[in-house]
């Protein structure tokens, strides 16, 4: 079993992310130090500069070549398996709206909305704040070097398809609508939109001005940072073209520093692994400087979202439920069918089953608030999900070693 002590690593590490949430919380519920317009602009800050600084940084001081290919094509067919279930899942619970073409257009909207926001519950957690510290004390250093390599994995490969789907979206909306962005959707979360609990996803993605959101002509501007919501436009028109969506949606993905930030660290870290090269100093402490502002920027700002709802559980007690279950019920059990199917066996399965069961990561929030799709699940996903994943985890942790 895990020691005291070790079970102090843990909770000593996660305990200063609710620091920082409760510093955002508290300086818009009781201090008042910042408007919703600032809210959304940290938001910005956070998804722009700190968790880019923060990917590139971790990903550069990674070996790329000490991967463990099983682990790797396990975890990776656990994901495909829980996209697959998810989507699945939407496209029966989520109706289409009958024989109505501009309902059912609206229902696609829907659908495609919950298996982005569906998938981010199930297969994105937690890596490095909470998984390190606790599989190194359940297993030791070789668990600890592979959820390593399983974050390295998620923030290369998973976290820029996840990125795609919502540019997709956003595309898809966007062309679908002929480009026309209603003036309260154009004001996005920035504004008052932050208070509408389950109507999230018609928030916009960047923050505008109040005045200039408000205008139609800022609300129509062809550079795709403000998003709406298909439901709610039942009179869209129908129909988008193909390879124009695809070059808008490529550049856009292009120019996102998420992106070029995964690619980048694992590029340098091929070469300085391959022939043993080190950043100079300046360079490395520059990118440090920035990089360790990236977790705990994304719970600041994920205690300003959570000041602005009306309730602490913004997205309400249902899709929460949910939300638990697709992180700690569904992840795990699609971990344990693919990671079963690539031979994984003993302590290197009971590994796999765990690391798929940490709580929520912390980024989808980041990306969910950016693009203005179920923020207020997501916030309420990590916060619950990591307060409650600590039992559950030790739960996960007996009960499979009884059965093994």
């Amino acid at each position: 079993m895990i020691a005291w002590g070790d079970i102090y690593k843990v909770v000593s590490a996660m305990a200063p992310l609710y620091f920082a949430l409760g510093l955002g919380y508290g300086s818009v519920r009781w201090w008042r130090f910042f408007t919703p317009d600032q809210c959304g602009a940290i938001n910005t800050l956070v998804a722009h500069f700190s968790m880019p600084f923060f990917t590139f940084d971790f990903l550069a001081r990674a070996d790329p070549y000490a991967m463990n290919g099983r682990v790797l094509a396990a975890d990776a067919a656990s994901k495909a398996l829980a996209a697959l279930a998810v989507a699945a899942w939407v496209r029966f619970c989520c109706g289409c709206g009958g024989g109505d073409k501009a309902k059912a257009k609206a229902g696609g909207g829907a659908r495609s909305s919950w298996t982005i926001t569906g998938v981010s519950l199930a297969a994105f957690n937690n890596t490095l704040v909470v998984g390190v510290p606790l599989l190194d004390a359940m297993y030791g250093a070789w668990a600890r070097d592979l959820v390593v390599q399983i974050a390295v994995l998620q923030a290369l490969v998973w976290f820029p398809i996840l990125l795609l789907g919502f540019e997709l979206r956003k595309a898809w909306v966007v062309g679908a609508a002929g480009g026309i962005v209603s003036p309260s959707a154009a004001a996005g979360e920035g504004g008052g939109a932050s208070r509408r609990g389950d109507n999230e996803q018609a928030a916009g993605g960047r923050v505008e001005p109040v005045s200039q959101a408000s205008s139609p002509a800022a609300a129509q501007k062809d550079d795709g940072d403000v998003e709406m919501n298909a439901a709610e436009q039942p009179g869209a028109r129908a129909g988008i073209r193909l390879w124009p969506t695809v070059r808008t949606v490529g550049l856009k993905l292009a120019r996102n520093p998420n992106v070029y930030a995964s690619v980048l660290g694992v590029v340098w870290a091929c070469i300085a692994f391959r022939w043993g090269l080190r950043m100079p100093g300046v360079v490395t402490g520059s990118l440090q400087v920035m990089s360790r502002t990236g977790t705990g920027m994304s719970m600041f700002s994920m205690g300003l979202f959570m000041a602005q709802q009306e309730r602490i559980i913004a997205c309400g007690a249902g899709l929460a439920a949910l939300g638990m279950v697709l992180r700690f019920v569904a992840g795990p059990l699609a971990t344990l069918v693919g990671a079963a199917a690539f031979g994984l066996r003993g302590d290197v399965l009971r590994f796999a089953i765990i690391q798929a069961a940490l709580p929520q990561s912390i980024a989808t929030f980041v990306y969910a608030k950016e693009y203005g799709l179920h923020a207020d699940v997501l916030s309420t996903a990590v916060i619950f999900g990591t307060l409650v994943s600590l039992p559950v985890l030790i739960a996960y942790y007996a009960v499979l070693g009884i059965i093994g």
